[in-house]
């Protein structure tokens, strides 16, 4: 029963120390985001070589404290430095980037002389939280070590995973603190050191009172919020964690950051601020009845919500990824728009309210979508990156009245976003039926330019009435001195004012109370530009590439990777242990672990896209996959003599049809239907892997290395997972079938130790 309780406890500790990592670490070093799923690799790593170093005398739990709280203070210490580091710190390029980093909208005189690459800083990250980690690996390879039934251990494993995911699952939907996160983090720590029969730590003083107070100063640091100087009225913010953000809010001002990127601000609709109002100033000026029916993706803390209630919409559908953020609009923003009976909440993914609602609209509105942190610790894509897709373009398309409008703002930052943009909504609503302008005025969106303080506006559905009031008056004259409100004056018909023109004539424009703009042309890229689909919905990434920046992210994790195994993997002595039934590397569970981690973030990916890019979603994945593990585990328990090689058939079999059915099959189905196919296809490979692996792990001798190998093996899938920047996710199943085809080519010599040398089933250590 011992064996089996701290089994199910290392790896429920496991599990979510690594969530919580994934969480904590990008909320305080910006950084990490650039490099997809460093901290989840890192996890694997460190997870990998512990179980690797299961054998060795050293205990290596002693050390993760200190090393935890290293990790944590060197992050602090990164966060209250960013104003510093930003300075010097090459983040690929940002001036004309191959991809998009939001936070480092920046410009050095002389980067060339004082760059510092930001993948040297992440590789620290990198390796202090794998070291971390390589304690509870080692803990976890000798719970293995002790059942003598492998696939029962393996069952304990993923059990005590499932309950680790469902933990933090609960943590987010409480909204709760880093403080709980790994104060739970530490007692499962403390159990193993001062509580378990083989505790590293008998008595509480020395060793044993250091490690104590290193588990305190973790905690301590996990909850501490730094107080800073480049992020102005730090100290009268509020903190808050959501499922998806830390958020700093200032009362004072009403603006929130998320994850130190200022995000946005409350602004009433009785300021001087047009930018919301845009879509029905120009409606209302072109001749058009105004919007009563709204869509609002996007609707954030409620300044859209606020202008579309002014502008006199009957029903407004507001759709907000974020509760937080949601709850902080409700209780703060001064128009209170969410108190309005014509305002409908729905805290949902916008892509998946698209699908869900049968509504038609007058206007639908993406609000400023951008999340500015990734969809999961998996893959490459971000929150809001099935929004912006040719499908979900037509998606909106279906869901506007006849006359119907739809608009896209933001701050694009490059104008070959903008040239996607265009080319992705004239794929859908026609050639030549968007358009586009920009605040202030640009007449040309050029491919090359960086547009990072441009407001661009994009429009498109039934545009005519906009492009003939604009044709016969190419120039919309905009007060900046009131709040623009359905009261202001008709922009179109203030040609000129005349303080407008005797402030140009004397060169002081920006002096004058009115601003002026009107419609731009964006210029062709050169050779084209790839628009984004459901398969690559990369949109801040230029062309279909794996980008120089993460090339040289990958090489550091995997030197740093490479060097970890070889200093820690146990040195086998005599003929008789230097090979095991699959090879002294186990180069079979290596190549299985790679494949796996692949299938498990295509399962991720294709998920969000047809239920949503929820935090739910997610755990209900996450969830969805252990227990298939699980069942496949159990049902490897019960079977006499697994048959690998009709697993490994129907494998291939079920990744070839992942590779022919794109996910848009299944969307305009029944709900049943879409539900019930979806599933089938994206779970079946991990159904017949979890099968191989269990028929596998039951033969081993030695179930630490395989285990490790096989997490190892996760980790170099993690790293291949960057291809989907190159083939798109539909084919970069196609990389995980390789890893699965070099995993089979020892299939009859697995099948043959599977066969003789099964071990029992019910044996216990203790």
């Amino acid at each position: 029963m011992l064996a089996g309780f701290e089994l199910f406890l290392i790896s429920t500790v496991i599990l979510f120390l690594e969530l919580a990592a994934i969480r904590w670490f990008p909320a305080h070093v910006l950084y990490l985001t650039f490099f997809t799923n460093i901290v989840l690799l890192a996890c694997f790593l460190g997870m990998s070589v512990g179980c690797l170093a299961a054998s060795h005398r050293r205990n290596y739990l002693k050390w993760t404290p200190l090393l935890l709280a290293v990790a944590l203070l060197g992050a602090l210490f990164v966060e209250i430095s960013s104003g510093s580091f930003v300075k010097f710190l090459d983040v690929g390029h940002q001036a004309s980037p191959q991809l998009v980093f939001f936070g480092t909208e920046y410009h050095s005189q002389d980067l060339s002389r004082y760059a510092v690459p930001v993948e040297a800083l992440c590789g620290f990250f990198f390796l202090i939280i794998a070291l971390a980690l390589i304690g509870p690996g080692q803990e976890l390879g000798r719970a293995l070590n002790r059942w003598t039934n492998r696939v029962q251990a393996y069952s304990i494993n993923i059990s005590g995973s499932i309950v680790g995911i469902l933990l933090f699952a609960l943590c987010s939907r409480l909204q709760l603190s880093p403080l709980w996160w790994f104060s739970l983090v530490a007692l499962g720590l403390a159990y193993f050191l001062f509580i378990s029969p083989r505790r590293y730590f008998s008595k509480l003083f020395g060793p044993g009172l250091l490690a104590f107070f290193l588990l305190i100063a973790m905690v301590s640091l996990a909850a501490y919020t730094p107080v800073h100087n480049n992020y102005e009225g730090q100290r009268e913010a509020q903190h808050f964690w959501s499922p998806y953000y830390r958020i700093d809010f200032k009362q004072k001002d009403l603006s929130l950051s998320v994850n130190l990127i200022y995000h946005q601000q409350m602004v009433s609709r009785n300021e001087v601020f047009p930018a919301y109002a845009l879509p029905h100033l120009l409606n209302r000026d072109s001749g058009r009845p105004a919007f009563k029916d709204v869509m609002i993706i996007g609707a954030g803390s409620g300044n859209d919500v606020s202008r579309a209630l002014q502008w006199g919409a009957d029903h407004v559908d507001a759709v907000e990824i974020d509760p937080a953020i949601y709850g902080l609009g409700r209780q703060y923003h001064p128009d209170r728009p969410y108190q309005d009976s014509r305002v409908q909440i729905h805290l949902d993914d916008g892509r998946n309210f698209l699908r869900a609602t049968e509504r038609k609209y007058d206007l639908i509105v993406y609000a400023l979508v951008d999340s500015l942190v990734l969809h999961s610790g998996y893959s490459n894509i971000r929150l809001e990156s099935y929004l912006f897709t040719k499908q979900a373009f037509a998606d909106v398309k279906r869901h506007l009245k006849p006359g119907g409008t739809f608009v896209i703002y933001n701050y694009f930052r490059q104008g070959w976003l903008a040239a996607r943009l265009q080319n992705g909504l004239e794929e859908v609503f026609g050639a030549g039926n968007s358009l586009v302008l920009t605040l202030p005025y640009r007449k040309v969106i050029e491919p090359e330019t960086a547009t990072f303080g441009d407001f661009t506006v994009f429009f498109a559905g039934d545009t005519n009435a906009l492009r003939t009031a604009f044709s016969k008056q190419p120039e919309y004259f905009l007060r900046k001195d009131q709040p623009p409100g359905p009261a202001s004056p008709n922009g179109f018909l203030n040609a000129a004012p005349t303080d407008f023109a005797q402030a140009v004539a004397q060169g002081k424009q920006d002096q004058s109370a009115w601003q002026r703009f009107g419609l731009a042309t964006v210029a062709p890229v050169a050779g084209g530009i790839r628009t984004a689909t459901d398969n690559w919905p990369f949109l801040y990434l230029r062309s279909p590439m794996i980008p120089t920046l993460s090339l040289r992210g990958m090489l550091i994790m995997g030197v740093l990777a490479l060097l970890l195994i070889v200093v820690f993997l146990p040195r086998r002595k005599g003929a008789d242990q230097s090979v095991s039934a699959s090879g002294p590397l186990n180069l079979q569970m290596f190549f299985l672990g790679a494949g796996f981690m692949l299938v498990e973030t295509k399962a991720v990916v294709s998920m969000a896209l047809l239920f949503g890019s929820t935090w739910v979603v997610n755990s209900v994945v996450f969830f969805a996959v252990l227990v298939m593990i699980l069942l496949a585990s159990l049902f490897t328990l019960k079977s006499k003599s697994p048959r690998l090689g009709l697993y490994y058939a129907g494998l291939f079999v079920a990744l070839l049809l992942n590779v022919l059915i794109p996910l848009d099959f299944f969307l305009g189905i029944s709900r049943t239907l879409q539900v019930t196919g979806a599933c089938l296809l994206v779970f079946a490979p991990i159904l017949f892997a979890g099968l191989i692996f269990a028929a596998l792990f039951k033969s081993t001798a030695e179930p630490d290395r395989a285990f490790g190998f096989n997490i190892a093996g996760a980790m170099i899938g993690g790293l291949a997972e960057y291809s989907s920047m190159l083939l798109g996710f539909q084919y970069v199943v196609l990389v995980a079938l390789l890893f699965y085809a070099l995993s089979a080519l020892g299939l009859r010599r697995a099948k043959s130790a599977a066969v003789s040398d099964e071990l029992p089933g019910e044996a216990l250590p203790d």
